[in-house]
């Protein structure tokens, strides 16, 4: 006799006892079906009991023997149980036809479950393969920067796609193939349900192939006032934690379909721009004379300069007759002109300013609040805190240097400016 004989007859054991002590056959056949299946629900929780205990305690104990922290996400995200999984499966497929042998319609029924149960038990580990990869690159230096979040939603969508697939399949007696041919036929009604998804899938791959948005990027998206460092990219949204630690999400399609400004560039170059105006009186600048020039040469960052300067214009003057008589005739310096070597002098001199990228001082067309001198320069340090200490510095010395060229900076009227000049007015 073998092994199955033997099985069929310890199923039937109940059956033929019961029968032979004068209970019916129908209800004997009934209760020996129950018996059998609390019998193999104990076997099976059983099998589960050895799993957890010995099959999961080895791979574990496996895994803190090897370098690699690899098969520590294996086991955090449920592998070695999935895969335990089939074992107490493989016992059902084989007692459960034994047990309900004269029940053909359950057994159909049974089958179907099984398989199902076996297709999702399969996207199952596929998921755990997908997050186990995914986690572990994420302790890679190399990978900190991508999306990974957003890759491993895309290929899970499309395992669950094709475990749907196979599930629809196995429900309702028809091919793969059919399924394809109707979900064709309903692709407009799911383009319609599916919108968001389907356009956060077409984002996310062109933000990711086109290099748009790194995690750890900063970026400004003034429509959804978010201002930060990007934190988790995924299919549906990119979160991005604000500077004073609140967080915004903004979907993920609108990186492509909106405007916003990405701060990698500045964060990846040599230096961070300054690009900061004062604004000057217009009446305050002047033509200097021989006097204003020889009191400015104490200015030691500018003295070689005024001295080769003037003695160029001095002899275009003489050369050419003019009468100085009035400083507006001939060639001329003012104030304004040599604070603005003044201010070049400084940031060349400043050893936070890159002197290898852009440094310029310039005039802008004059505004009713003044003419604006622009710095542009870029600092050493792009670090926040330090690059805003930088600018500071800079601008705390040209502010207070311009009273030394006779310069005013134009500033609007105070409240007390008013009543100042409003009681010297009535004194007077």
């Amino acid at each position: 006799m073998n092994i199955q004989e033997g099985l069929v007859d310890l199923i039937c054991f109940f059956e033929e006892f019961f029968v032979a002590h004068g209970m019916s056959a129908t209800f004997a056949q009934y209760l020996n079906l129950l018996i059998n299946l609390v019998v193999l629900t104990l076997i099976i929780f059983g099998i589960n009991y050895m799993i957890k205990h010995f099959i999961i305690e080895t791979f574990k104990l496996f895994t803190n023997k090897t370098k690699t922290t690899f098969d520590d996400f294996l086991i955090k995200s449920n592998f070695p149980r999935y895969i335990g999984r089939f074992l107490p499966l493989f016992v059902i497929y084989e007692l459960f036809p034994l047990i309900f042998s004269e029940f053909p319609d359950v057994l159909k029924i049974f089958y179907r479950l099984v398989d199902i149960y076996i297709i999702i038990l399969i996207v199952w580990i596929c998921r755990s393969m997908l997050r186990s990869t995914r986690n572990y690159l994420n302790t890679r230096t190399e990978f900190n920067d991508k999306p990974l979040e957003s890759f491993s939603q895309i290929i899970m969508i499309f395992i669950w796609i094709i475990g749907f697939m196979f599930i629809f399949s196995e429900l309702t007696d028809r091919s793969v193939i059919g399924f394809i041919y109707t979900l064709g036929a309903a692709s407009a009604v799911i383009l319609l349900i599916f919108k968001d998804t389907i356009l956060g899938l077409v984002a996310s791959i062109q933000v990711s192939v086109n290099d748009i948005v790194r995690i750890g990027d900063w970026i400004t998206f003034e429509t959804y006032g978010a201002d930060g460092t990007v934190t988790e990219i995924n299919l549906a949204t990119v979160r991005v934690q604000n500077w004073d630690n609140t967080y915004t999400t903004i979907p993920t399609y609108s990186l492509i379909s909106d405007s916003f400004q990405n701060w990698r560039g500045m964060q990846e170059s040599p230096g961070r721009r300054i690009k900061r105006s004062v604004f000057i009186k217009q009446n305050s600048v002047k033509f200097l004379s021989h006097d204003d020039i020889e009191k400015l040469k104490k200015i030691h960052l500018i003295a070689p300069y005024l001295e080769n300067r003037q003695s160029e214009i001095d002899k275009f003057n003489e050369s050419n007759n003019i009468d100085k008589s009035l400083l507006i005739n001939g060639r001329n310096q003012t104030n304004l002109g040599i604070f603005r070597k003044y201010a070049d002098s400084y940031l060349q001199e400043h050893s936070a300013v890159h002197k290898e990228m852009y440094l310029m001082v310039r005039h802008l067309a004059p505004t009713p609040n003044g003419i604006p001198l622009e710095i542009l320069c870029f600092s050493r340090d792009k670090r926040w805190e330090n690059y805003e200490y930088i600018s500071a510095d800079i601008f705390d010395h040209l502010i207070a240097a311009i009273p030394y060229f006779d310069l005013k900076l134009f500033e609007a009227p105070s409240g007390d400016d008013i009543r100042s000049f409003l009681g010297e007015k009535s004194e007077s």
